[in-house]
């Protein structure tokens, strides 16, 4: 897959194409759908997909101070997109300049002069150009004018499973559900719409040194990146997994039990995401984790003493492992 960041790589001689836009925060289960279906439109056509999305998010620039909590990273969403068979991940710079370009000249100068689109493929609740004016219709017929077709996907359905309702409930996928869900500590939610583990990327730093390893429970702690979409406060099973030193390829994928909060045990302040990976005695200090969110052990608490914090530790690892056997 080819990843462009605007439009300046455009190889040239570029022909035709399926084109799908969306910022795709999460590349949830309903993302999943639209973003196949344009593969599927685009395979029948015998044209590469390209999948169009923004950076930073629209809203932060529209609305500064509006950032929704970020559920993957760019990496991360054109690892996925990939995996759904995408040709080209293009990654759009959304900048003041680019708000207020009308919707018909976005559709010229990008999807027709630029992309050649021979067909869009997006959601229902489509929108685009200066104040969102743009929707389906408008797109329709401006494909009409140009000659590119539109197909748009309804929003999807389906059941999800809670962490106190493992019958399922249905709901319509979408990103704000699942921040909610992450927001709530329901990451068992937050996964079935997402159709995997929601995941928290970050760079292992020196903590406090506030006794981990005296404890013995020593953690890897986590810088994340602005904006990411970190669970509430408690303790996680989760799946570790890091990639070495100056290496973009991962290494093992191990069991931890993660801890996110404060530590008010210890009067903390500073809210922090601690792995303590289990069964391993290693230095991940400066290595890229990804953690995996499979299910909240516990809300944060207050000890009464050090023995007490220890003692919850032990049932949390105990659980962890019960978890993560089953988890697979």
């Amino acid at each position: 897959m080819q990843r462009w960041r605007g439009l300046e790589q455009l190889p040239g001689g570029w022909g035709r194409c399926v084109v799908t836009i969306g910022v795709f925060d999460g590349v949830h289960r309903g993302h999943q759908q639209l973003i196949s279906h344009a593969v599927r439109q685009a395979r029948r056509r015998g044209v590469p997909c390209v999948l169009m999305t923004f950076d930073p998010h629209p809203s932060e620039v529209v609305r500064p101070g509006s950032h929704p909590a970020q559920l993957t990273t760019l990496r991360r969403r054109a690892e996925l997109a990939e995996q759904l068979g995408v040709d080209v991940f293009c990654v759009l710079p959304f900048t003041r300049e680019v708000s207020r370009v009308p919707a018909e000249e976005f559709v010229h100068e990008v999807l027709v002069e630029k992309l050649h689109a021979a067909e869009i493929v997006v959601g229902e609740n489509f929108t685009f150009g200066h104040k969102a004016a743009g929707n389906i219709e408008l797109l329709a017929k401006l494909g009409e004018r140009f000659g590119f077709e539109v197909e748009s996907d309804a929003l999807v359905s389906g059941p999800v499973e809670r962490a106190d309702d493992p019958s399922g409930t249905s709901v319509t996928f979408s990103s704000t559900y699942i921040r909610s869900c992450i927001d709530a500590g329901d990451v068992v939610a937050a996964a079935s719409a997402l159709g995997r583990h929601h995941r928290l990327e970050g760079i292992v730093v020196r903590g406090a040194g506030r006794g981990g390893k005296e404890l013995g429970f020593p953690t890897a702690n986590l810088s994340t990146p602005p904006h990411a979409a970190i669970p509430a406060d408690g303790v996680y099973a989760c799946w570790f997994t890091h990639r070495h030193r100056g290496s973009s390829e991962p290494g093992r994928t191990l069991p931890a039990a993660v801890s996110v909060g404060s530590n008010p045990t210890f009067s903390g302040t500073e809210r922090t995401v601690e792995a303590y990976v289990l069964d391993v005695d290693a230095d991940f200090y400066g290595e890229h984790v990804d953690l995996d969110f499979v299910r909240r052990l516990r809300a944060m608490e207050r000890f009464d003493s050090v023995d007490a914090l220890i003692e919850q530790m032990h049932q949390d690892v105990a659980e962890t492992r019960r978890i993560l056997a089953a988890d697979g």
